[in-house]
């Protein structure tokens, strides 16, 4: 018995007219990802708050560059979100203990990370319903299913978005919509180049000891992930391969879980 596409899904390049939302796409994960599913076919909307960047992503992609700091909440009810594919991938950082850590800086991660995420699914989610079909990929962390001292913000919302990535999957499952995590350890970003120099004084070591001895350390491969290794696995998500994975959480911590 012959095998057909899942319905669809478009024959050829897997995301041949589909439209992509590609958050905190200007560098990093984010810009892998552009790439990455730009390859695939789709047209790629580069969002970022760094503009001149976003545009050098979008020119190298073909696609169209979107300047917004998506911490702006009203700014982010205000996108244009008719898009078959949103990859969640904005984020930052912050380390400091829970008695030390700024309120205000807390809120700000959480909003970025977890609020605008909400906002830009209750947006894109009526659009992929009416087409039946979208696929949503929440650029999630190891700290999504594990802890880490100092990054009370991060793990929050990590965690938070897990669980929000699940209840999209049922509802959207219905709709044709697909909904799942990637969780890397630590990837090879400007995010995490950050976070060295910031573990260093807290621990009072080395960078190269934050590295090796507390970045690593849980990992059985002892390397940092490569940006497009995390897009390949989410441009897998969105491939018909996937077409029945959705509320799951593809983990890329080299044996960190294992443990």
């Amino acid at each position: 018995m012959a095998v057909s596409e899942p319905p669809g899904v478009p024959t050829g390049e897997p995301l041949g007219g589909r439209r992509a939302l590609v958050t905190g796409g200007a560098s990093g994960i984010g810009r892998a990802c552009a790439v990455r599913l730009a390859q695939a076919g789709a047209a790629v909307v580069v969002a970022d708050r760094d503009g001149e960047a976003a545009r050098a992503v979008a020119q190298e992609v073909g696609g169209t560059a979107l300047v917004v700091d998506l911490s702006d909440l009203d700014a982010v009810d205000a996108l244009d979100l008719d898009v078959d594919v949103l990859v969640n991938n904005a984020g930052l950082q912050h380390v400091a203990p829970v008695h030390e850590f700024p309120a205000d800086r807390f809120s700000l991660v959480l909003r970025l990370m977890l609020e605008s995420p909400f906002r830009l699914l209750r947006g894109a989610l009526p659009h992929m319903y009416a087409r039946g079909w979208g696929r949503v990929v929440n650029i999630s962390s190891i700290h999504g299913l594990r802890a880490s001292a100092y990054k009370a913000a991060y793990t929050t919302a990590k965690h938070g978005l897990e669980g929000l990535s699940k209840v999209v999957a049922l509802e959207g499952a219905a709709h044709g919509v697909t909904s799942n995590c990637v969780n890397p350890a630590y990837v090879r970003t400007p995010l995490v180049q950050g976070q060295i120099a910031d573990q260093a004084r807290l621990h009072g070591m080395s960078e190269d000891d934050v590295v090796a001895q507390v970045m690593l350390a849980p990992a059985a491969v002892k390397r940092l992930i490569e940006p497009a290794e995390v897009a390949e696995a989410v441009a897998w998500l969105c491939s018909p391969a996937a077409a029945s994975v959705t509320g799951t959480s593809l983990v890329m911590d080299g044996g960190w879980s294992a443990h």
